[in-house]
């Protein structure tokens, strides 16, 4: 150090003892660092000799607000481009401490230490910065209070290291991958975590409560933070994609298609608290595959979002439908999964046609003003999308989304808006069977009060469709809306070339205590329809809903937490037709040893109840009475083999109608650069009223059938982590469903009150001597070894391999022959190189 540094940390030292206030339990001042600490986990750089410690750290699990085990010290500096920390975790065993090696992003079975920051100082987002001792990273963005994006990732740096006195922690933050409000000074919302594994204890400063709702509005402050620049925050990360794939030219002849792709990602803060991210001609071949269903139900099956630039940010888009604590499906008015989505005309495919929409570009805006507003805008372009003979499988089209939060009261009260709209490029072979254009507008609020105890929420969305007259004739007839419901409230109108509709709900909800309960009312129109550019299985219904539960958050004589709930539900169509009644209870308790145990039930369709989509467009069906138990376990996460189990439990239809599944499963940590986990679901269930077809012969007849089913699938997962930059992961996933059908039957008089008046026998013999049945078996696997040679600059290689075989009867052989049949299809095996390279100024 020279002579003039030399002296100016003696000035910061002065002015430090002066005029630096020592931090309390829930303010700290950051000191601004005359030179950059080096980043090595060592607590010798001059900074934080001048910067004061944060030492009043409490525990909050399993004990709230109680004296930690071991003390931890945290400080706290920065300069014009950066924030920076550094955390002491004292431990008088540091040979106890476990460095163990993961992929970024995945919680490993050791100690952590995480920072929390608010930089908006909102009190509803912020970002999570977290290490454990072996130096793997992990980051989230906060949104909601609460609410964690996962996927999202930025470019920073943290050293850990172990020591005599236990471990340490040293971050450096660069202010452009945060957002904040440009001015002379700010205030951050700050909070550190600590985990000590082996005793399952976790610390906080400030003291994080669990009885209270929220995560960003219990953060402390961090002050002092004057002249921090507005940096232009542009990201550039240009990638190449190569790729060889098989392709079926032939039943039973194969070749191999070598494919070759660029794109880019784009992130540009336009100030420092708005920021643009752009994908052109994106690849998302490293993501994992959706796991393999055969969905027999009358509904959409819901698959989780995995593609990176859908995911990170997109929380701000949240806006659901139907969901509250006792049932919550992924219903919304957002769905990423449309952009992109498989062709919806498959009549047009064949082998060589493709199995989703390219993407040509796509943006989004987030961030948040000063005044409290945040703000969202998505939009998203696919190309059209061609099959045989040059035919449309799915046209050009846009998909766009706005969403605007307004706070106020420091987030306890807000109001929002969003809205939607898809519109497609039709032509001669779209026109009748797509909508032309698809728009939402919704308005939503909340309001906590009594020291945010207590909340009030609620929405109102309207939906409006319009296209050809045969597209919203077949609009009116699919599972979502069934206009055509012989006895139905509804009527169906072939001339109609639009449909509109509403959806309301409102929530009162207490959020903490000892005792916490929701109940909700929530209604959708007949007309509501959403599912262009968001998620709904069903229109046409209202429901109320309540739930409670007791939670007991501190430990006691012979368990460490432990909680129970109760629920009771109702549905209705919104002429009155009566549903669902259910009432449910769980229990969820962790022992001494750290075990949990689980258990529940439900009684369902109690009274009077019907069935409106069973039948496919048929008439109501009433449905008897069930019930529902289920119990499980799980291990205790600090050991190497931690087990699970899971069993489910139905029956139904007065005896007639029985499953069981079982769900045994391991993750194993055997060494600390090797994770694995390995599951096996085993269901067999027995339906006696599975619907098995419409068939229009002098009149349509609804059948049903009885349905003997049995599904296996096995999930593998390993990573080896040759370094925090270097892993390997692999993925497999055996599917296999058969079943068998018998006795069709067809509706005879389906709202009698005794099941065998419902149904009479169907008279074409041609199908009940030979109803037949399915086996159904799919693989799904790929290896990803993914090296971040320079940050934010990754390399990607991925093998995919798919087989599926799929057979008209279940036939007699035994699962294992079923596994092997399924090894002996043709496997389609797919490679790719993706290589991005990160560039910023």
């Amino acid at each position: 150090m020279g002579p003039l540094a030399s002296l100016a940390v003696l000035a910061l030292a002065v002015q430090t003892s002066t005029s630096i206030p020592a931090p309390t339990s829930t303010t700290a001042v950051a000191v601004r660092a005359v030179s950059p600490p080096t980043i090595d986990g060592r607590e010798d750089d001059a900074v934080w000799r001048l910067a004061p410690a944060i030492t009043q750290f409490r525990e909050f699990q399993p004990r709230e607000d109680a004296d930690p085990r071991f003390p931890t010290e945290a400080k706290v500096a920065y300069d014009a481009r950066n924030f920076y920390v550094f955390i002491r975790a004292f431990d008088p065993h540091p040979d106890s401490i476990l460095p163990l090696l993961s992929r970024r992003d995945v919680r490993s079975a050791s100690d952590q230490l995480k920072i929390i920051i608010d930089s908006y100082h909102d009190r509803r987002t912020g970002y999570e910065f977290a290490v454990n001792p072996a130096g793997v990273k992990r980051d989230y963005a906060i949104y909601n209070d609460g609410n964690e994006d996962d996927a999202w990732d930025a470019v920073w740096e943290v050293a850990a290291r172990i020591d005599s006195a236990g471990w340490t922690a040293e971050f450096r933050i660069p202010l452009s991958q945060l957002r904040y409000a440009h001015g002379p000074s700010n205030t951050f919302g700050f909070g550190v975590w600590r985990d000590i594994q082996r005793f399952s204890e976790r610390e906080s400063w400030p003291v994080y409560k669990t009885t209270r709702p929220g995560l960003s509005s219990q953060l402390g402050e961090v002050t002092g933070l004057d002249g921090l620049a507005a940096p232009t925050r542009l990201e550039l990360t240009p990638y190449t994609v190569a790729k060889n794939v098989s392709v079926e030219v032939a039943p039973s002849s194969f070749e191999r298609e070598q494919k070759f792709t660029v794109g880019a990602d784009l992130k540009y803060g336009l100030t420092s608290n708005i920021t643009v991210d752009a994908t052109v001609n994106p690849d998302f071949g490293q993501v994992e595959a959706d796991p393999s269903v055969l969905n027999l139900s009358a509904f959409e099956t819901f698959f989780q979002e995995r593609r990176p630039f859908f995911v990170e940010g997109t929380g701000i888009f949240r806006f659901s439908v139907n969901c509250n604590v006792v049932n919550c499906s992924g219903e919304g008015l957002f769905y990423s999964r449309r952009v992109g989505r498989e062709p919806q005309i498959g009549a047009y495919a064949d082998a060589k046609s493709p199995t989703s929409s390219t993407i040509l570009g796509a943006a989004k805006l987030t961030g948040r003003l000063p005044g409290g507003l945040t703000v969202g805008f998505l939009d998203a372009v696919t190309n059209r999308a061609k099959g045989t003979l040059g035919r449309t499988m799915e046209p050009t089209t846009n998909y766009a989304a706005i969403r605007l939060q307004q706070d106020y009261r420091k987030g306890e009260t807000g109001i929002g808006f969003m809205g939607t709209a898809v519109n497609r490029s039709l032509d001669q072979w779209t026109e009748t069977s797509l909508r032309r254009s698809a728009y939402v507008g919704a308005v939503d609020f909340r309001h906590r009060f009594a020291g945010g105890r207590y909340q009030l929420s609620g929405s109102f969305d309207l939906s409006t469709v319009a296209g050809s007259a045969e597209a919203i004739a077949a609009t009116q007839r699919s599972g979502v809306h069934l206009y055509q419901r012989p006895d139905g409230a509804l009527t169906f109108d072939s001339t109609r070339t639009s449909l509109t509709g509403d959806a309301e709900e409102v929530l009162f909800r207490k959020t903490a205590g000892f005792i916490q309960f929701e109940t909700s009312y929530q209604r959708r129109s007949p007309g509501f329809e959403v599912n262009d550019l968001g998620f709904l299985r069903r229109a046409d219904q209202q429901n109320w809903s309540t739930w409670g539960s007791f939670n007991w958050n501190q430990p006691k004589l012979f368990f460490r937490r432990a909680f129970w709930n109760f629920n009771w539900w109702q549905y209705w169509t919104t002429a009155g037709l009566s549903l669902e009644r259910a009432a449910n209870t769980n229990a969820h308790v962790q022992i001494k040893n750290h075990w949990w145990l689980h258990a529940g039930g439900t009684l369902g369709q109690l009274g009077e109840t019907f069935c409106d989509r069973c039948a496919r467009g048929g008439p109501a069906v009433r449905v008897s009475p069930y019930i529902a138990p289920w119990a499980g376990f799980e291990g205790d996460d600090r050991y190497k083999v931690i087990p699970y189990l899971f069993i489910n439990y139905f029956v139904g239809d007065g005896g007639r109608s029985v499953s069981t599944s079982v769900s045994p499963s391991f993750d194993l940590r055997l060494a600390s650069q090797f994770r694995g986990s390995f599951g096996i679901d085993i269901s067999n269930s027995r339906d006696d009223a599975q619907w098995y077809g419409n068939f229009d012969t002098a009149g349509v007849h609804y059948t049903f059938a009885h349905l003997n089913q049995q599904t296996t699938s096995l999930n593998l997962r390993m990573d080896y982590t040759v370094s925090p930059e270097l892993t390997i992961q692999v993925y497999a996933s055996p599917f296999i469903a058969k079943g068998t059908y018998s006795n069709v039957r067809e509706l005879a008089n389906p709202r009698a009150a005794r099941y065998e008046d419902r149904y009479q026998p169907y008279f074409d013999t041609s199908v009940t001597a030979n109803p037949g049945g399915f086996n159904f078996k799919q693989f799904r696997s790929n290896v990803v070894l993914r090296w971040e040679y320079r940050p934010g600059s990754t390399l990607f290689l991925v093998w995919g391999q798919g087989r599926e075989d799929v057979e008209g009867l279940a036939g007699t052989r035994p699962f294992m022959r079923d596994f092997g049949r399924l090894f002996d299809a043709h496997p389609n095996n797919s490679f790719l190189i993706k290589v991005s390279y990160w560039l910023s100024r």
